[in-house]
């Protein structure tokens, strides 16, 4: 029996060793590898559980390989090389050639888009257009809901598919945890291609429920494209629980449908492993030409860097006037809320637009903090009021905007697979203003930490507590 209990202890020591020199090799900051050995040292058995499931780096894992990127990206590298009159803003040229080389993230101009703010505006165009569908439909989402909603984009999809219609659908396994598998196996029978992202199933339980697909992509014939922060529910359209659901969304025509399509097919890959390279997914582009300039950027936690997170730092950086953000959640890795800080201290005017009220209670607490120390920055906190504000949208002096998937937490900078389109034009960076102003209609405004509710000790207390838990929320 002691022998035993001396094989068991041996083997406890060595697994916690292992975690330990695992950190150590990993070479992260300092204070993240400080914060690990001690929870390992003092807490062995919790520590082990926290680390196998949240704390290792996928960085330098790579799960795709770079032959198969290659051969994913010469139709949109050829696009690109075939764009006449492309002018790069000489303001902005350093950040499209941070993205261009960090994950050939290319420009693309002769954009037109059209811009949804509610679920009733933008369900109706995607079902319409999936109607219009002739070849390919293909759909990223995190989240696909079977309620009323979600049973009514299902039944477009099929009557696609019965149609000839080539339908490839992701979903995002922990995102649809609670959809019944039926739901997807009546797709799969209607002739979709349906998979899971990253399927989540015991014994096979393993660090990946961590790193998630939080993309919202669409693409219908290669012609046109959607991207944003809504999913698939009836909760974009009808609200929850009684309060209503603002969102932003984009329908693309125009060259930028090469970049979501080069972002889904690697998607695909990963998830089906199959090349899909054929030109018949890249058609012509049909839009009359125009400057309004595009770069689709996605970020994963396989990637080399936080492709997004640094963009936005440098955005941020670089502002001169103005940085209006809207988000649903306010949990910024350090590198964001230092870049936010000098910003505004910098005398840049830094806007930040949060709900009132969460729909994750943890999430508000945590988020607290960091909005206290945003405010003493002369950042302005913008409470949405009317509702819950999913949004996830930057507009910077009028020159630049982005919209997509990416909220400004650690989970989306860091954990989960995201995408943002960026672009580069006076008119579009315009039209997201007049959604910021108009979103302000709705808020109440905080520009001092007097401002704030008052808050106890142990409110306060509380509220630092969870935000340890920011990087797990």
């Amino acid at each position: 029996m002691l022998l035993l209990h001396l094989i068991v202890l041996s083997i406890y020591i060595i697994i916690v060793v292992v975690c330990m020199v695992d950190v150590l090799m990993e070479n992260r900051q300092p204070v993240k590898t400080m914060a690990w050995l001690m929870v390992l040292t003092f807490a062995p058995i919790l520590g082990m559980v926290l680390y196998f499931f949240f704390g290792q780096n996928t960085r330098k894992k790579r799960l795709i390989s770079q032959r198969s990127i290659d051969q994913l990206d010469k139709h949109s590298m050829l696009g690109f090389v075939e764009q006449r009159h492309l002018h790069i803003p000489e303001t902005y040229r350093t950040l499209i050639q941070l993205f261009t080389n960090q994950s050939l993230a290319l420009p693309f101009k002769d954009n037109e888009v059209d811009i949804y703010t509610s679920g009733y505006d933008f369900f109706p165009a995607l079902l319409a257009d999936i109607s219009a569908a002739q070849h390919h439909i293909h759909l990223d989402v995190y989240i696909f809901e079977d309620d009323a909603l979600g049973r009514l984009v299902a039944d477009a999809l099929i009557h696609k598919a019965l149609q000839g219609v080539e339908v490839r659908l992701i979903y995002d396994d922990v995102g649809c945890w609670q959809v019944p598998s039926s739901f997807f196996e009546h797709l799969r029978e209607a002739g979709i291609d349906v998979h899971a992202f990253m399927p989540v199933k015991f014994p096979a339980f393993t660090s990946k429920v961590n790193y998630r697909n939080h993309r919202k992509l669409c693409v219908i014939d290669g012609t046109t494209a959607f991207i944003g922060g809504m999913n698939i529910a009836r909760r974009y359209v009808q609200g929850r629980r009684n309060r209503p659901w603002r969102d932003t969304h984009l329908r693309i025509r125009g060259g930028a449908v090469y970049a979501v399509q080069r972002a889904f097919l690697l998607d695909w890959y990963f998830v089906d492993r199959t090349l899909i390279t054929h030109r018949k997914y890249y058609p012509p582009i049909t839009t009359a030409q125009n400057n309004c300039l595009a770069q689709v950027v996605t970020s994963s936690p396989i990637a080399l860097w936080p492709d997004i997170m640094q963009g936005y730092v440098r955005i941020l950086l670089e502002a001169r006037h103005y940085v209006y953000i809207e988000t649903p959640y306010f949990l910024p890795t350090e590198p964001i809320l230092f870049a936010m800080r000098t910003a505004a201290i910098a005398g840049v005017d830094i806007k930040l637009m949060v709900p009132r009220k969460s729909d994750a209670k943890l999430v508000e607490w945590a988020s607290t903090s960091y909005l206290r120390e945003a405010l003493e920055a002369g950042i302005t906190i913008c409470l949405y009021e009317d509702g819950f504000n999913h949004s996830k949208l930057l507009v910077c002096d009028d020159m630049l905007c982005t919209c997509g998937s990416t909220n400004v937490d650690f989970r989306s900078f860091e954990n989960n697979f995201e995408s943002n389109i960026f672009f580069y034009d006076r008119d579009m960076a315009l039209r997201f203003k007049q959604i910021f102003i108009t979103d302000l209609e709705h808020c109440t405004l905080i520009e001092n930490v007097a401002d704030l509710p008052h808050r106890n000790f142990g409110q306060r207390l509380w509220e630092s507590v969870v935000r340890l838990l920011s990087p797990l929320l």
